[in-house]
C-alpha cells in the first residue's frame, strides 16, 4: 500500500481510538450509576426490552453494510454522481425499514412483551413506556445509518471524535438528572436516552449536509439501483439475522428461563465486550474503506495483505485488554460495580472469549462485501448461526446453566471463522493455508504464551488491588513482548526498531 494510505489509516486509528477511550470510560462510568439507580431488576427489564425492538432491526445491519460497502465502492472509482444515487437511494430505504419496524414493534412486539417475557406486574406500565421510548430511538437510528456510512465513506474519522465529546457530555448529563427527584428511574432514563439519541443524529445530519454535496436529498427514482442494494442486503441480512438472533434471541432464552437477573449479568457482560471490543472494531473502522478502494482499483494482492494484517492487529489489540480482565474479572467487576447480578463474571470471561474470535473476522467480513458476493457465504454461515439458539434452546430445556448459551456460542463462531475462510478462498485467489500460517497461528501462539507468567502470578498472589496491579503490568510486558518477537514479522520489528531510534534521536537532539 502506498504510504500515504498507511498514514491515513494510522491517523483515522488513532482518532477513533480517541473517540473508543473517551466512550468507553463514559460507558464504564455511566453503566454503575444506571444499575445502581435503577437497580438490577429495572436494568435487566431495559436489557431484555430493548432487545425486542433490536431484532426487529435486523433489516438495517444488512442495508447498513450494503451502503457503506456501495458508498465506499463508487468513492473509489470517483463516481460522484453515482455516489449521490446510492445515497439518496439508501436513505429512502432507510426511511422504510423504520416504518416497517415500528409496525412490526407495535403488533408482534408488543405481543410478545406483555405475553411472553417474564415482566413484575408492578413494573409492566413502566416497561411499556420505556419500549415505546426504545421504538422511537431504534426508529432514529435506522434512518441515521446513510449518514454514518458517508463520513466513513469520506475517512473523516476526527468527526466521530468530536461528536463523541458532545454524546459523552449529554450522557453525563443523563446520569445527573436521574439521580434528581422521585421519577420512575426507567421512564426517565429511556426519554432521556431518546432526547441524546436524537440530538446526535442531527448533529451528524447537519455535519454531511454542509460538507458533503451527494447528502443532499432527492427522491431516488432509479430502480435498478434498488434492486442492487437490495439484493446485497437481503442475502446480507440472512446472516445478520442469525446474528441479532444469536444476541437478541438468546437474551430473550434466559429471560424466559431465569428471569431479568440474568438479563442484567449479560448486559453488563456485553458492555464490557463492547468496551474491549472497541480496540478491534475502531481499527476495522478505519481499515474497511481501504479494503474496498483496493478492491474496487483491482489491487487484489494488496487488499488480501491489508486483510491478513488487520485480521492480527485487530486480535493483538483485542487481546492485550483482554488478558488482564480474564484474570482478574471478579476484582475489575467489584471495583467498577458496587451490585453485581449472579453469573456476572463467568458470563464476561465467556463474551470476552468469544470476542477475541470475532476480532479477526472483520476485515474477512468486509473482503467478502468488497467482492460483493456474499450469497454463498451468507446462506451457510447465517445457518451455522441459527444453531447457537436452537441449541442453546434445547440446553436450556434441559436444565443446563445459563453459561452453556455462552459456550455454544464459542463452539460455533469458531466454526464460522473456519467456514468463512474456506467461502473466501473460492472468490478471491489467496491461500486459506497462509491465513492460518500467519495470523491464527501466530495469534494463538501469542495468546499462549504471554499468559503463562499472569496466570501463575494470579494463582500464587493474594487476591487484591496489589495482585490486579502486579498482574496487569506483567500481562502488558508478556503481550508486547510475545507480539514483537512472534506475532510481527521481521520487516515489522525493523521497522518499529527505525522509528523508535527516530523518536530516541529527536529527543536527544
Amino acid at each position: 500500500m502506498p504510504a500515504s494510505d498507511n498514514k491515513r489509516i494510522a491517523k483515522n486509528t488513532i482518532m477513533l481510538y480517541f473517540r473508543m477511550l473517551l466512550t468507553m470510560f463514559v460507558t464504564l462510568y455511566t453503566s454503575r450509576i444506571i444499575l445502581n439507580t435503577l437497580g438490577i431488576e429495572d436494568f435487566g427489564i431495559y436489557n431484555v426490552v430493548g432487545g425486542i425492538v433490536v431484532m426487529f432491526s435486523f433489516l438495517n445491519s444488512s442495508m447498513g453494510a450494503a451502503t457503506s460497502r456501495f458508498l465506499i465502492f463508487e468513492l473509489g472509482k470517483k463516481d460522484y454522481q453515482q455516489l449521490k444515487k446510492v445515497f439518496n437511494a439508501s436513505l429512502v430505504s432507510h426511511i422504510g425499514i423504520a416504518i416497517i419496524v415500528f409496525l412490526l414493534a407495535e403488533t408482534i412486539g408488543l405481543w410478545f412483551l406483555t405475553h411472553k417475557l417474564v415482566i413484575p406486574g408492578e413494573r409492566m406500565s413502566a416497561t411499556l413506556w420505556t419500549y415505546q421510548f426504545s421504538i422511537l430511538t431504534a426508529m432514529i437510528t435506522l434512518t441515521q445509518v446513510p449518514y454514518n456510512a458517508l463520513i466513513i465513506a469520506h475517512e473523516r474519522m476526527n468527526v466521530y471524535a468530536y461528536v463523541s465529546v458532545f454524546d459523552a457530555i449529554l450522557k453525563l448529563v443523563i446520569v445527573y438528572i436521574l439521580t434528581l427527584g422521585n421519577f420512575d428511574k426507567m421512564k426517565l432514563y429511556a426519554i432521556l436516552f431518546f432526547l441524546v439519541s436524537l440530538t446526535i443524529a442531527y448533529t451528524y445530519r447537519f455535519y454531511c449536509k454542509k460538507y458533503f454535496a451527494e447528502s443532499s436529498f432527492s427522491f431516488q427514482r432509479d430502480k435498478s439501483l434498488y434492486k442492487e442494494l437490495f439484493s446485497f442486503s437481503i442475502w446480507d441480512s440472512y446472516g445478520g439475522f442469525a446474528i441479532m438472533g444469536m444476541g437478541q434471541g438468546v437474551n430473550i432464552l434466559l429471560n424466559m428461563y431465569f428471569g431479568p437477573t440474568v438479563n442484567a449479568a449479560r448486559g453488563i457482560a456485553y458492555q464490557i465486550q463492547g468496551a474491549v471490543g472497541g480496540f478491534g472494531n475502531n481499527f476495522m473502522i478505519a481499515v474497511k474503506p481501504q479494503i474496498v478502494k483496493l478492491y474496487a482499483d483491482n489491487k487484489v494482492t494488496q487488499m488480501m495483505k491489508l486483510v491478513f494484517a488487520s485480521s492480527k492487529y485487530s486480535f493483538f489489540l483485542t487481546f492485550f485488554l483482554s488478558l488482564p480482565l480474564l484474570l482478574e474479572t471478579r476484582l475489575v467487576l467489584d471495583l467498577w460495580l458496587k451490585i453485581i447480578p449472579d453469573y456476572t463474571v463467568s458470563f464476561s470471561r465467556l463474551v470476552l472469549i468469544n470476542n477475541l474470535i470475532w476480532s479477526m473476522r472483520g476485515p474477512i467480513v468486509t473482503s467478502f462485501h468488497a467482492v460483493g458476493k456474499i450469497k454463498i457465504a451468507n446462506l451457510v454461515c447465517g445457518s451455522l448461526f441459527y444453531l447457537i439458539i436452537i441449541v442453546s434452546y434445547f440446553c436450556l430445556k434441559k436444565g443446563f446453566p445459563p453459561e452453556s448459551v455462552f459456550i455454544v456460542t464459542i463452539a460455533v463462531s469458531i466454526l464460522v471463522q473456519m467456514t468463512e475462510l474456506l467461502l473466501l478462498e473460492r472468490l478471491i485467489k489467496y491461500s486459506a493455508r497462509s491465513y492460518f500460517r500467519e495470523v491464527i497461528w501466530p495469534g494463538f501462539l501469542v495468546m499462549l504464551i504471554s499468559g503463562i507468567i499472569p496466570y501463575l502470578l494470579m494463582i500464587n498472589l493474594v487476591p487484591g488491588f496489589i495482585r490486579f496491579l502486579v498482574v496487569g503490568f506483567t500481562c502488558v510486558l508478556t503481550v508486547a513482548a510475545s507480539v514483537y518477537f512472534i506475532g510481527i514479522d521481521l520487516e515489522t520489528r525493523n521497522f518499529i526498531l527505525r522509528r523508535i531510534k527516530t523518536i530516541v534521536q529527536k529527543m536527544k537532539g
